[in-house]
């Protein structure tokens, strides 16, 4: 049985939660590849607004396993906020969440290993959410991070802290005013270390593989965007994961032949949160309005994020790198009331016209070239079936997928999940 993989295509905030909340019906397993807690997947249904970090989208569906996957990194602290959360909705987490042994830990002194470097480089910040998920995953690549399957071993608090005593060392080197008190960060993190026990450790990889064979139906879940990925994204304004499709094969074991749909998501628009290049980014009142419209802060950090108008040069970029085979458009319903709207179809690039994504996307480098269509003021949020759909909105739509040789099957019209035209 092959794999769907759902994943973002622009800097992340697209919408992912929402989608896989409306898609699990469809199948038997979610499973989470790659980020960690600085991803905040919102779901909203019955009046209750819930936002995740690191379980997947899945898991108010009794029909589906949850799994956390080897790609994942995980703070047990902020693991345990989200368990509690959970508290009073009648899930079984026992059997119905599932954690990687290989997935890595966050540790205390991650975080704030996080906060120094980010000190340290002043105005040239990237924008990092603190969350210590770029130290965790150095540690990973260097080869001695401390993995979920190590706390069933016996000096898993030996390894513990020989690290944070490499933490230490490294937070003295920045020389930066980091104020902090270790023992009490500790004192929460061995705490919570009990809740993530008291969930089933699994081997991701087998277990996935025994439930392909079984003839299951599996989901893998991307975090942040396709623009972030630490390979292929906006250099280095960017995450310490593999966000694109090729995250899945190595964040959870499964074979690229396994991979059938890849779903790609993505905004009406454009955002970003934190630093780093967005050609399309406005300035204006049409930006403020999609901000205050679309509600655009971040899940995780309650950030406001940086709007522009859609850029078709990332978007095709990301469909490439993805093989993209469907597209959700979300918040469609915040464009309502545009007179015009513009698309970005290529770049002005050191005084040519390109319509690829170069190396360097700075603001000197890159001025947008834009196409003008017409708005729609209809209040889309409403509303139920594709017939309902303006023609305005449903001529922006054919000119995307013309654009981007890729269908659109989903418009997202508000954020409950019953806000969801299937076209």
């Amino acid at each position: 049985m092959a794999v769907d993989l759902l994943l973002g295509l622009q800097w992340g905030d697209e919408g992912k939660g929402k989608i896989v909340d409306v898609l699990t019906k469809d199948y038997d397993i979610i499973a989470r590849f790659q980020g960690g807690p600085n991803a905040g997947h919102t779901l909203e249904f019955d009046g209750i607004k819930h936002v995740l970090h690191t379980i997947p989208s899945g898991i108010f569906h009794k029909n589906a396993v949850n799994v956390v996957g080897n790609g994942v990194v995980i703070d047990p602290v902020i693991f345990k906020k989200e368990l509690q959360a959970l508290e009073g909705f009648g899930l079984d987490l026992s059997s119905t969440l599932l954690i990687s042994r290989k997935a890595h830990l966050i540790l205390p002194t991650h975080r704030l290993l996080d906060a120094a470097s980010e000190t340290a480089k002043g105005k040239a910040k990237i924008g990092s959410t603190l969350k210590g998920i770029g130290p965790t995953y150095m540690d990973k690549t260097g080869r001695n991070g401390l993995r979920v399957g190590d706390l069933e071993l016996d000096d898993w608090k030996e390894k513990y802290r020989a690290l944070a005593n490499k933490h230490e060392a490294m937070i003295n080197f920045y020389n930066v005013d980091i104020q902090y008190n270790l023992a009490e960060l500790e004192a929460d993190f061995f705490d919570s270390i009990g809740a993530l026990k008291a969930l089933p450790f699994i081997d991701s990889e087998e277990y996935l593989h025994q439930a392909q064979k079984a003839g299951k139906k599996i989901l893998a879940e991307g975090a942040q965007g396709s623009l972030l990925d630490i390979d292929f994204g906006t250099y280095p304004f960017v995450t310490s994961s593999n966000t694109t499709a090729a995250g899945a094969c190595t964040g959870l074991g499964v074979a690229p032949n396994r991979i059938k749909e890849v779903m790609g998501i993505f905004k009406a628009y454009t955002t970003r949160v934190g630093s780093g290049p967005f050609p399309t980014e406005l300035f204006d009142q049409d930006g403020e309005t999609m901000g205050r419209v679309g509600n655009e802060f971040g899940a995780t950090t309650g950030r406001p994020r940086r709007c522009g108008w859609l850029d078709l040069v990332a978007l095709k970029y990301a469909v490439n790198i993805n093989g993209v085979t469907q597209l959700m458009m979300m918040k469609g319903d915040v464009l309502s009331g545009f007179e015009k709207l513009k698309v970005c179809t290529a770049y002005n690039y050191k005084g040519n016209k390109i319509t690829h994504l170069p190396y360097n996307i700075e603001a000197q480098n890159v001025t947008p070239i834009y196409t003008e269509m017409d708005g729609w003021q209809e209040d889309l949020t409403q509303m139920s079936a594709a017939a309902q759909l303006p023609k305005a909105l449903n001529d922006y739509i054919a000119f995307l997928e013309a654009e981007l040789q890729v269908p659109i099957k989903i418009v997202s019209v508000g954020p409950d999940r019953k806000q969801t035209i299937h076209r």
